[in-house]
C-alpha cells in the first residue's frame, strides 16, 4: 500500500512540476538569463516550504512512514565542495535544460530525448561514487 501512495505522490508532483512550467526548458533558459522571476519564485517557495516542514518535523517529532524517527545530520562545512558541486550542477542544469526533478517529469510527459540526459546524470552519479575518495577535499 505504501508503494502505491508513493506512486500517487510522484504522479502528483510530476503534474505540479509540468503545470507550473518548472519542467520547461524555456523557463529555465529565462531564469539563467535573468529575464523572468518565474523559476526563482518556484524555487523560493519550495525553499520556504522545505524550511517550514523541517522545523515542523523537528518540533513535533514527526516519524517517517515506517514509524522511524527522522534524523537531520549536520553537514561538513567546506566551501570548496559546495562551490565545485554547485558549478557542476548548474552547468549540467543549464546544458540539459532540466534538473533531476523535471527530468523524470519530462519522461512522463513524453519527451523521449530527455532519456539521454537521465543516462548522463546516472553515469555522472556512478562515476562520482567511484571517484569520490580521490577527489580533492
Amino acid at each position: 500500500m505504501r508503494t502505491l501512495s508513493y506512486l500517487f505522490i510522484g504522479i502528483f508532483f510530476g503534474i505540479v512540476m509540468f503545470k507550473s512550467e518548472a519542467a520547461s526548458w524555456f523557463r529555465i533558459y529565462e531564469m539563467f538569463k535573468f529575464e523572468s522571476f518565474h523559476m526563482y519564485g518556484i524555487i523560493g517557495s519550495a525553499l520556504v516550504i522545505g524550511i517550514a516542514m523541517v522545523q515542523w518535523i523537528k518540533r513535533y517529532n514527526i516519524k517517517s512512514f515506517y514509524g522511524e524517527k527522522i534524523l537531520f545530520m549536520p553537514k561538513e562545512k567546506g566551501i570548496r565542495q559546495y562551490l565545485f558541486g554547485g558549478i557542476v550542477f548548474g552547468l549540467g542544469w543549464a546544458l540539459a535544460g532540466a534538473c533531476p526533478g523535471p527530468m523524470f517529469t519530462l519522461v512522463g510527459a513524453g519527451y523521449v530525448p530527455i532519456l539521454v540526459v537521465i543516462f548522463g546524470a546516472m553515469l555522472g552519479t556512478y562515476l562520482y561514487g567511484v571517484l569520490k575518495d580521490r577527489l580533492p577535499h
